[in-house]
């Protein structure tokens, strides 16, 4: 059974900097592409960002690009966001999720992935 656990959520001030993890157990991690997505209140989740299975690639929704960084750490199993400058519009509940099949391409949408996290809060006040 594959299981992802995030953790490193919390309250910021705005400008802020917080370090998501996402701990994965269950199957071959390191095969395949991972992603962050976001829920805030009333809204759909969204893309944040994503990285393929060696990390060589990564890509990210345009409103994060330049203050957050995808990364992972295989013999870890755990692929990380690291967050920076951050903004009140950024609150929301954070899930990280693995890609549906071996594909290294880039995956933007919720049905383009297989298996999600329970979620991490991140409230920025401003």
């Amino acid at each position: 059974q594959v299981q992802l656990v995030e953790s490193g959520g919390g309250l910021v001030q705005a400008g802020g900097s917080l370090r998501l993890s996402c701990a994965a157990s269950g199957r071959a991690f390191n095969s395949y592409a991972m992603g962050w997505f976001r829920q805030a209140p009333g809204k759909e989740r969204e893309f944040v960002a994503h990285i393929n299975w060696i990390g060589g690639r990564t890509y990210y929704a345009d409103s994060v690009k330049g203050r957050f960084t995808i990364s992972r750490d295989n013999f870890k199993n755990t692929v990380y966001l690291q967050m920076n400058s951050l903004k009140p519009e950024d609150t929301a509940v954070y899930y990280c999720a693995i890609r549906r099949g071996f594909s290294q391409e880039l995956a933007a949408t919720v049905d383009e992935y297989g298996y999600w996290g329970q979620g991490t809060q991140v409230t920025v006040s401003s």
